[in-house]
């Protein structure tokens, strides 16, 4: 391209899962040769390094957070504090507003990337770089749970508000149950960060003062629900496609290989929940308990669960590793989950339903069973299971929000069963949508069409 090079400076929540999304978008960018600079905190650069592509174009630039008081000293993201603890380090990075401001005057980029630290559009206007709220969440989810047609900040909602889409949210089969309705009426109001701004007006305010919005998604998955977020809060939507990461050249950890080699093609269950879901120790049993119980092998990377030791084992139930023994493999660290879901021997994957992970699952042939926790995952997984059929998600109580093992077995067993017709259906869709994302051509056309707005923008 002959246009002028695009200069971004890259300012995400520091969570794993935040500043891995802004970091792949940067390599897809950089790829075509803009420059990026990266705030991120000093000691999680060493985490992520690996994955920076255009080490040449892509800058990490280190912020040290400033102590707040009740966050531990070492705190960098969310993954080194429990999630009553996030507020805390919210207002640590609320705190370094002036070092922010140092930085863009002394960088000059043409924009800055953002997505929770709400005070940076107000901050960039006025040294006239352009804003730009570059949202991990899907579309959807903003349209379902934020969109202005609610009023949200003149008026308290109700969990039956939040049971049924805004009026004029695109025909779909996102709805809410009792219990998410609950405990998201519960949890948006609370302050998050500093001056007392609660998660719902953070987020608010982010969307309706940045300059652009941009999504990591494709017209052909969520059209409707792009125009929808466009229309309602009246500013330009940019989706940056796929943003499919690379593979990594590294190689699957010699033990976990040699469990996945040991079985054959499509037979086992492989189950993740990402950096921070962490479950309470009766699910977290009852989710392996429904994985013995349907009789496959299965390799589950989770963390200990809340009542738990530091240890996976002292959470298991009771004689269950003797049970399991050479057809269960629990994990209590990081895993390499790209090339797990890769391997031939992995027909079933049970998520969380984060972004990043549903991204990863639908470009490999593994089909997907979707046990939601918090938030944005819930709108993902009834996106996944009701709009594009390509996945079950598992059963869970109406009032309570629990799941049992016989629903987890449930489920498992309604994808992996070949000859059913729910697997049939997933399969034919799965195989639809990753032809689409993996096709040649879709992800430069979508990256070459977000490049030509960002430069429209700045004319």
């Amino acid at each position: 391209m002959d246009e002028k090079k695009i200069h971004i400076v890259m300012y995400p929540w520091f969570a794993l899962g935040h500043l891995t999304a802004f970091l792949h978008l940067s390599n897809k960018l950089a790829e075509k040769g803009h420059k990026i600079s990266f705030l991120l905190p000093s000691k999680t650069i060493s985490k992520i390094h690996q994955f920076n592509l255009h080490q040449h174009l892509i800058t990490f630039i280190p912020i040290t957070l400033p102590r707040v008081d009740g966050l531990p000293p070492d705190t960098e993201t969310t993954s080194d504090v429990p999630f009553p603890l996030h507020h805390l380090l919210m207002t640590a990075m609320d705190l370094t507003e002036p070092v922010i401001e140092a930085h863009l005057i002394n960088l000059k980029p043409d924009f800055a990337f953002f997505d929770f630290t709400y005070w940076l559009p107000a901050l960039s206007r006025r040294l006239g770089v352009k804003s730009f709220l570059y949202c991990t969440i899907s579309p959807a989810t903003v349209g379902y749970l934020l969109s202005p047609e609610r009023i949200l900040l003149e008026k308290t909602l109700t969990p039956v508000d939040l049971m049924k889409p805004p009026q004029n949210f695109p025909p779909s089969s996102i709805k809410l149950r009792a219990h998410e309705a609950r405990e998201l009426a519960t949890v948006t109001k609370k302050p998050y960060g500093s001056n007392s701004v609660s998660f719902l007006e953070r987020l608010l305010r982010s969307l309706s003062e940045c300059d652009a919005i941009g999504f990591k998604t494709c017209m052909e998955m969520e059209g409707p629900y792009c125009h929808y977020v466009e229309q309602q809060f009246g500013k330009p939507v940019f989706l940056a496609g796929p943003v499919v990461p690379e593979s990594p050249i590294s190689e699957l950890d010699e033990q976990v290989a040699k469990f996945l080699d040991s079985y054959e093609a499509r037979s086992v269950i492989f189950c993740a929940f990402g950096s921070e879901c962490i479950l309470k120790k009766d699910q977290f049993q009852e989710l392996l308990l429904g994985f013995e119980l349907s009789g496959l092998p299965f390799l589950a990377a989770l963390k200990p669960p809340i009542e738990a030791e530091e240890t996976i084992e002292s959470a298991l139930p009771t004689g269950f590793e003797e049970r399991v023994k050479g057809k269960g493999f629990i994990y209590g660290g990081w895993v390499q989950q790209q090339l797990i879901l890769k391997h031939p021997s992995v027909g079933c994957f049970v998520t969380h339903c984060g972004s990043g992970s549903l991204s990863e699952a639908m470009v490999n042939t593994c089909q997907l069973v979707l046990l939601p926790n918090v938030g944005d995952q819930i709108i993902n997984a009834r996106l996944m299971a009701g709009d594009l059929k390509v996945g079950v998600e598992v059963a869970k109580g109406e009032e309570d929000g629990l799941f049992t093992r016989y629903g987890i077995c449930e489920a498992v067993k309604a994808v992996m069963d070949g000859d059913s017709e729910v697997a049939k259906e997933v399969r034919k869709n799965h195989k639809k949508w990753r032809e689409l994302l993996l096709s040649n051509g879709l992800e430069s056309s979508y990256i070459d069409a977000f490049v030509n707005k960002l430069h429209t923008y700045l004319c």
